[in-house]
């Protein structure tokens, strides 16, 4: 090894040594998705981060999405795809494949990616030791210019009711990784397809959990010059709603990571998931590769 590549690995490890003494112990709630779930090296990344992160004593729990694979077995078996709002319109028969793809071919994927790296984990879905109850989401459309905009049904389609950590400290407590799929279940026992995003803030609450990671397709929050912000607060969140800087898709992320925070989750952050090993350069150097979100 040269003498400069041994001095930049010296420093980063030099740096990253305070991170892993004050997360050590700490529950990090990780949500999987995006390009990391899709790209064959962000996913061995990804899982080999994961690994590490419990090597050096950190507790991940990790919460993955999988709509681009639940859209490629639609196609696959001639079934066509419809969103409202972002929404996949989920009924009983797209809801069978939901399950067979985030509870199967992704959730075990993504455990044996772990254990080829060294790591112990489990994979779950909410409805596992009914993990997650959920119940119907009932839609209203955005639509500013409508005064009383009709309700949409969107078949499968759930929030978090409540969340049982039970099961998931359980696994904590043995020393496992958990691995969850984000499908609840409903009194009336039907299974609900939940947006992880929703699904991983809330378990970061019930779980007192230290930090919110979220997984995205962009570099974090961008302000209107199209510049990374690196870090906000409640405050900021509300200015940058009302100017128009946060809106489209990433304002559901940007909530749901506030209301992790303002719910007793340490910080929330949003990275980017299409750089290698994002989870680690956000843990575990000072700069990050995101935005982070402070109560």
């Amino acid at each position: 090894m040269k003498k400069s590549s041994a001095s930049n690995v010296a420093r980063v490890l030099s740096e990253a040594l305070p991170y892993i003494r004050r997360f050590s112990g700490k529950i990090i709630v990780i949500k999987y998705g995006g390009n990391a779930m899709v790209d064959k090296q962000l996913k061995s990344d990804f899982a080999r981060d994961i690994v590490l992160m419990k090597q050096v004593g950190m507790l991940p729990v990790v919460v993955h999405g999988g709509g681009p694979q639940i859209g490629k077995l639609l196609d696959r078996i001639g079934k066509e795809s419809t969103f409202v709002d972002g929404m996949r319109v989920t009924d009983s028969e797209t809801m069978d494949i939901v399950e067979m793809v985030l509870g199967g071919l992704v959730n075990k994927e993504i455990v044996s990616l772990i254990h080829r790296h060294g790591g112990n984990a489990v994979g779950i879905t909410g409805k596992d030791g009914e993990l997650i109850r959920a119940r119907k989401h009932h839609h209203q459309p955005n639509d500013p210019e409508v005064n009383a905009p009709e309700i949409i049904d969107l078949g499968h389609v759930g929030e978090v009711e409540r969340i049982d950590p039970m099961l998931v400290n359980r696994l904590v407590e043995n020393d496992f990784i958990p691995v969850i799929a984000p499908i609840g279940v409903g009194e009336d026992g039907c299974s609900y397809n939940i947006n992880a995003d929703l699904v991983a803030g809330r378990m970061a609450e019930v779980l007192g959990a230290e930090k919110l990671i979220l997984l995205t397709n962009t570099q974090g929050l961008l302000d209107k010059q199209g510049e990374l912000l690196t870090g906000i607060n409640s405050t900021d969140v509300d200015l940058l709603i009302a100017d128009g800087t946060i809106s489209g898709g990433m304002l559901p992320k940007i909530r749901c990571a506030l209301d992790a925070v303002q719910n007793g989750v340490g910080v929330s952050h949003i990275i980017d998931g299409r750089v290698d090993h994002a989870v680690l350069l956000e843990l575990f150097t000072d700069e990050g590769v995101g935005t982070l979100i402070r109560a």
